[in-house]
């Protein structure tokens, strides 16, 4: 019989000129370009509905913005991680490659967090939900705690540049365990949890100010991770409340470290606001939305006004905040100027 040459002289060609079109497609370009950090975006708006869910119970408010901002929430995470997961079939080896990556191995956690936080929003009126999220969330933040760490220790590639305080994503996320951790497990794993971020938190700050003060600028799509400095205290302070039904000295000690360091960057605005849009904005949300649950918890227990007004403002300010963020992303999608080659 004839191999037909004639045939798949004709047909082969198109056939691999259209797989390459569609490989190379900006669709396809845009996929691969997906950065995990996206989950950095949940992580501020499960922040912003916690805070605005708080506010709600002690500034008795109308409970109106919290089921709507939780609604929007958990359907762009599950369209994040929609898009995300369709990554990891399609593009498994970028993925990888990711994952290995010095900077964006930081991000990893964001998802993890990200369950932990639904798990937090949920707590109240979707227990059973909660639990569920917590543990898958939880169990994967200690892998990937452990993950992290372990390429901390047997490194081989990390240089000082690679320092940002996206670094205390992995292991300070563990102080977020026990705000819904004391009410599905046994108290002793939340105290874990608790201890281990609690140990990395002044080490880390140690050695990121270290870079910050002798070494290179960060590069300007960092520049908004300094807001990260607020959340370790932020989270810390609200925990040990969870952990011991009482702030107490400690707790105190943590909200008002949270507090200098939101001031510490506030007196620094001038380098934010000249700083073009990265997805890397949304580092600025989650902080201001821990340290704003945080003033809330500090007037509920004080019951002085300073602290009702300070949580008002705090509040307010970052709604504000959301909205300019979320403008700025949908703009950044509409003109593709996110999830390109550039964005890494």
């Amino acid at each position: 019989m004839s191999n037909k040459p004639l045939r798949t002289g004709i047909f082969t060609p198109v056939i691999i000129k259209k797989e390459a079109i569609m490989s190379n497609s900006p669709e396809s370009s845009r996929l691969k370009n997906f950065p995990i950090s996206w989950f950095a975006m949940i992580m501020g708006l499960s922040g912003f509905t916690i805070a605005w869910m708080r506010a709600e119970h002690i500034l008795q408010l109308p409970f109106i913005v919290s089921p709507f901002l939780l609604s929007l929430t958990v359907a762009l995470f599950v369209a994040i991680t929609a898009v995300y997961g369709l990554k990891i079939v399609r593009y498994p080896e970028i993925v990888q490659s990711e994952i290995n990556h010095p900077v964006k191995i930081a991000f990893l956690p964001t998802f993890s967090i990200s369950l932990i936080l639904i798990s937090i929003a949920l707590l109240q009126d979707y227990a059973r939900i909660s639990f569920w999220l917590w543990l898958i969330g939880t169990s994967l933040h200690f892998i990937f705690t452990l993950f992290v760490l372990s390429s901390w220790v047997h490194q081989s590639k990390y240089e000082i540049k690679h320092l940002n305080p996206a670094w205390f994503i992995p292991v300070v996320g563990n102080i977020l365990v026990p705000v819904a951790g004391v009410h599905h497990a046994p108290l002793e794993i939340s105290w874990f949890f608790f201890s281990i971020g609690l140990f990395f938190w002044p080490v880390l700050t140690s050695i990121i100010f270290n870079r910050l003060i002798f070494h290179q600028s960060l590069p300007e799509r960092f520049i908004p991770t300094l807001f990260i400095f607020i959340a370790p205290p932020s989270v810390a302070c609200i925990s040990w409340y969870n952990l011991t039904g009482t702030l107490s000295e400690f707790g105190f000690i943590l909200y008002y470290i949270g507090l200098f360091f939101f001031l510490l960057v506030t007196v620094q605005a001038k380098y934010f606001i000249r700083i073009r849009f990265f997805l890397s904005w949304w580092a600025y949300s989650f902080p201001i939305a821990a340290l704003t649950i945080a003033t809330l918890l500090m007037a509920k227990e004080s019951g002085k006004a300073l602290f009702f007004w300070g949580g008002a403002g705090l509040l307010a300010a970052l709604t504000i905040l959301i909205i300019v963020l979320v403008i700025q992303t949908a703009t950044a999608i509409a003109r593709k100027t996110i999830c390109i080659d550039e964005e890494h």
